[in-house]
């Protein structure tokens, strides 16, 4: 999640770079249409499962009349003849313009639950289980070589949208990196491709204290109790100082996504409390920050 390279052909002049082509590709319930909406809202022009043979006249057409806009073309296991000429045809797109490949993905238990929730087929039919493990291997190489590559999950549609419109806006004067910071519980397994995790399952437990058990880590009396105490405040202060070196490097080495886990036993009070608390003081630099509760109740 969140890998990041550039797609400036080597010597290109800074004109030949623009306008931008994003492909939107993935796991198929892993978000690609939100994705596409989200930066149809940014006023790219977007097509969705447009054939290999087609990319490049619709590239020159789109980026050779006024006004000038970015492209985003999404793509998935439905048509196959893309990735059978993908290196080919990006190699050729590099040469004149910034191409980013995003791929989305989640966990299999996920979309499994998605496609239940929707009652909609697996585009490759049969045993759903077994075209999800189908459709990860075709898309391996695809994946391999993407730019960003983001799990999502953790992520509702909104919060999705919002993560996708931060990582592919222009950055005009805007944050050039966005940062996600998840809530978990260990109980529920933890996060996957997060780019750092901390275990704050040391940190004082509200669950024990009845007053605040039926409370979550966003209710101010929880959080006044989580960092009453010594440990939090010295891990506190020592993540903060962690995270204000290695943000404006990992800015500066070009990345422009990073997502923080932060995991205490069910994810429903001390890391919630924690993840806030973090949100707030990476939001008060120059980074756009989103907050995810896996497990709050």
């Amino acid at each position: 999640m969140g890998k990041s390279r550039t797609g400036r052909a080597s010597g290109a002049p800074a004109a030949a770079i623009t306008p931008r082509v994003v492909v939107i590709s993935g796991l198929s319930g892993s978000g690609k249409t939100v994705a596409l909406r989200a930066v149809e809202d940014l006023n790219f022009f977007c097509v969705d499962n447009l054939p290999v043979s087609l990319i490049g006249s619709l590239v020159s057409k789109v980026s050779g009349r006024p006004p000038e806009r970015d492209i985003a073309i999404g793509v998935d296991i439905r048509e196959k003849e893309f990735f059978d000429g993908i290196d080919r045809a990006l190699g050729v797109l590099r040469k004149k313009y910034r191409v980013e490949i995003l791929f989305l993905e989640a966990e299999t238990e996920v979309l499994i639950r998605r496609f239940k929730e929707t009652r909609r087929p697996h585009p490759l039919g049969g045993s759903l289980e077994e075209s999800i493990r189908s459709e990860r291997a075709s898309l391996e190489p695809l994946r391999q070589n993407a730019d960003r590559i983001i799990d999502t999950s953790s992520y509702t549609p909104h919060q999705l949208r919002g993560l996708v419109s931060s990582v592919c806006s222009s950055g005009d004067g805007g944050p050039e990196m966005s940062v996600t910071i998840i809530s978990f519980g260990f109980k529920y397994g933890a996060p996957q491709n997060v780019d750092m995790l901390f275990d704050i399952r040391f940190l004082p437990n509200p669950h024990f204290v009845p007053s605040l058990r039926d409370l979550n880590g966003t209710n101010r009396r929880v959080a006044k109790y989580v960092f009453a105490g010594r440990d939090t405040l010295a891990f506190m202060k020592k993540v903060k100082d962690l995270l204000s070196f290695l943000l404006p490097r990992y800015q500066r080495e070009g990345r422009s996504y990073l997502s923080i886990g932060i995991g205490c036993t069910g994810g429903n009070h001390r890391s919630p409390a924690v993840a806030e608390e973090l949100a707030r003081f990476i939001g008060s630099g120059k980074f756009t920050v989103h907050v995810v509760h896996r497990d709050m109740s």
